[in-house]
């Protein structure tokens, strides 16, 4: 059956990817985004669309903030409704974040305030991405749903994007709670693949692209930070799962617990798959990014409740996770050769 199915962030990392498959499915996809951390561009998607007509002809694009969603009208090819709603929008990545320092908290609750007044016009599903941030560190690392959140003593950036998708969780299963809302969460872990880039902060394409220009590669601190990476592909497949299956008000961690490598381990294994005699250099990464920045702690998912109740399996391992980036980085460093 096609679906309307609107994508809050659509050209993002996650988001485009998402929109990807929802086009592939079928699906009449309407995507709002701001552009503020876009990785596909409008030109991108009208290219495609010359190439392959099929493809997305489905497809919506709206440039404008989530908070200022109220103006646009979602109707299908026939004045349908929306069917479902999936929200990505939001300030991301641990550099990304810094800019939006004291702001986080109400641009996080309007966009989210604004979906949930969307969802329940249109009566649409929705699915929340969150964060793992939510839980500090966990117990030693380890994060489960019905582990307590924990808020770390330090006030920081990454606090603030923290504490405001925790409120923004509860809003959220309080307001299924008292009213006909449908709305499932999931908290991604450390999401790395193709189109991923450095510019947020995130590790993985930071590595492989100083790999590919044989430059050390900057480790923060000692590098023994402890991340479970979780390849895109296998994020999208939970978020289509978290839809069609999850429960309305219920939790689910997306990540696959069996990448989980120390940082520096994590460079060792770059500099061996891009075959790159670059090395490694260890920083302060506040010298690189100010005082604002602040490392993630150490954190790994139990991902038992999205196996049991989804039927959700991650594919990917770390291998894989590395290769396709480093296949991605690759081509795209060729292409930019080509034109200069």
């Amino acid at each position: 059956m096609i679906k309307n199915i609107l994508v809050t962030g659509g050209l993002g990392f996650i988001g485009s990817h998402l929109v990807d498959r929802l086009l592939e499915q079928g699906h009449n996809v309407f995507v709002i985004d701001n552009l503020s951390s876009n990785v596909v561009t409008i030109k991108d998607y009208a290219d495609r669309l010359a190439r392959y007509p099929d493809f997305a002809s489905g497809l919506h694009l709206s440039v404008a903030d989530v908070q200022r969603i109220e103006p646009w009208h979602y109707k299908g090819r026939d004045g349908e409704k929306l069917d479902e709603i999936y929200h990505l929008a939001s300030p991301v990545g641990p550099v990304g974040v810094l800019a939006h320092a004291g702001n986080m908290v109400r641009e996080i609750a309007d966009s989210t305030y604004a979906v949930i007044e969307l969802a329940r016009e249109h009566r649409a599903k929705l699915v929340d991405v969150s964060t793992s941030e939510v839980y500090g560190g966990g117990q030693q690392g380890l994060c489960a749903e019905d582990m307590p959140r924990i808020i770390q003593a330090e006030t920081t950036v990454r606090l603030e994007y923290a504490v405001a998708k925790l409120a923004m969780e509860t809003a959220l299963i309080n307001t299924t709670k008292v009213s006909d809302l449908q709305a499932v969460i999931v908290r991604p872990f450390n999401v790395a693949g193709p189109r991923q880039g450095s510019i947020g902060g995130f590790v993985l394409p930071r590595f492989i692209g100083q790999a590919l220009r044989e430059e050390p590669l900057t480790i923060y601190g000692n590098g023994q930070q402890i991340r479970a990476f979780t390849h895109v592909a296998d994020i999208v497949d939970g978020l289509l799962l978290a839809m069609e299956k999850g429960r309305s008000g219920e939790v689910y961690n997306l990540g696959n617990p069996e990448n989980r490598t120390f940082v520096k381990a994590l460079a060792v294994r770059v500099l061996v798959e891009v075959g790159s005699n670059a090395g490694m250099v260890h920083i302060d990464p506040q010298t690189l990014h100010g005082a604002l920045y602040a490392e993630a702690a150490d954190k790994f998912p139990d991902a038992s409740k999205a196996i049991r109740e989804l039927g959700w399996q991650p594919k990917h391992d770390l291998h894989r996770i590395v290769r396709d980036v480093r296949d991605y980085m690759q081509l795209s460093l060729h292409n930019e050769r080509q034109i200069n």
